[in-house]
């Protein structure tokens, strides 16, 4: 399926659900208590500290949707490693979301009440990190500054012809050693025995306090720096939700596409290629 064959009733069930994982995530930064915001918010609504990181969180909302839609449409065996450091409150509010974090955690129901202890334990005494740790349903990588997301991915893919890892990269964490080698990674996969990783560049312009490199980089130069590598960029960006939605889709189908295609060539004829190309 191509982005062109999704209806607009799509494209609005996507966008529905993107929103609905915003709010979630939005909610465990700063509340708890009145979580569907049935009465006027008050400041004892409010928590006193807030951690985790709003500015990364919609876009990673927005690629779990995505990610989501190919999964079920190409009958995917595919893992999210979430490298964006506090971005806990995003990968909380999917597995929430989809249900499987109540099916682990059945006292934080789907529910409001659930809701409630959903949003007040998020990094707060006595309950959950802001990062995306280990108590957080599927999770292999804590995410950060650290910069371990990437070669996380490839170790997942392994000897693993059929997994996709798609990997999220903050451009923050772009900038650390670890992640910056870790790149060259495509250069050790073997696409008859191996899977494919997805790396997702997420640049949203901004580290803990400063712009980033990448995030200031121009297109051309990105996209020379990532050919050199060995990828073959696809650039999504935007302000438009739903154009962002029909473009994401367009680039999703196109990349999935062309691993599909590169690794079928090479089973075939049992060559010792590294994808993408």
């Amino acid at each position: 399926m191509t982005a062109s064959s999704l209806s607009d009733h799509d494209i609005k069930l996507i966008d529905r659900y993107w929103r609905a994982a915003n709010y979630l995530s939005v909610g465990q930064i700063y509340l708890m208590d009145n979580p569907l915001l049935r009465e006027p918010l008050k400041p004892e609504h409010i928590k006193p500290r807030l951690l985790g990181h709003w500015g990364t969180t919609p876009g990673l909302n927005f690629i779990y949707a995505h990610l989501n839609r190919v999964i079920r449409q190409r009958d995917l065996d595919m893992i999210y490693i979430c490298g964006p450091g506090h971005g806990g409150p995003g990968m909380v509010a999917n597995t929430w979301l989809e249900g499987s974090y109540s099916d682990i955690y059945p006292q934080v129901s789907q529910d409001a009440q659930g809701m409630k202890k959903l949003f007040r334990q998020f990094s707060f005494p006595g309950g959950i990190p802001s990062h995306a740790a280990p108590e957080t349903p599927g999770s292999i990588n804590e995410g950060g500054e650290l910069g371990y997301s990437l070669a996380h991915a490839f170790g997942a893919v392994f000897d693993n012809p059929s997994l996709i890892a798609a990997c999220v990269i903050g451009d923050g964490e772009a900038e650390t050693g670890p992640l910056a080698s870790s790149w060259h990674g495509i250069k050790f996969l073997n696409a008859v025995r191996d899977g494919a990783v997805l790396p997702i560049l997420h640049l949203n312009g901004y580290k803990i306090a400063n712009p980033t490199i990448l995030g200031r980089a121009s297109d051309d130069d990105l996209f020379q720096l990532f050919r050199g590598y060995g990828y073959e960029p696809l650039l999504v960006s935007g302000h438009e939700p739903e154009q962002m939605h029909r473009d994401m889709a367009q680039a999703l189908d196109n990349a999935l596409d062309h691993i599909a295609n590169f690794q079928q060539q090479a089973r075939n004829h049992q060559t010792a290629e590294r994808l993408p190309r």
